[in-house]
């Protein structure tokens, strides 16, 4: 399968650009939500890390005036 795919593309002039491009997007991708992550406070990070322990459900019901 991939044989026809490499035969599709060896017709496409700078083809060869777009693995770069993708890789570069994905590699600032992760290394901002890393950054994101590693800057969060601590206690931002305890109270995501409480929200599936806690006994209050509340739901923000729009309709009502």
């Amino acid at each position: 399968m991939l044989r026809y795919i490499k035969h599709n593309l060896t017709g496409i002039d700078g083809v060869e650009i777009y693995p770069i491009i993708s890789l570069l997007i994905f590699v600032l991708v992760f290394v901002a939500v890393i950054y994101y992550v590693v800057r969060m406070k601590k206690s931002d990070i305890e109270e995501l890390s409480n929200i599936p322990l806690e006994d209050e459900i509340v739901i923000n019901d729009h309709t009502k005036k």
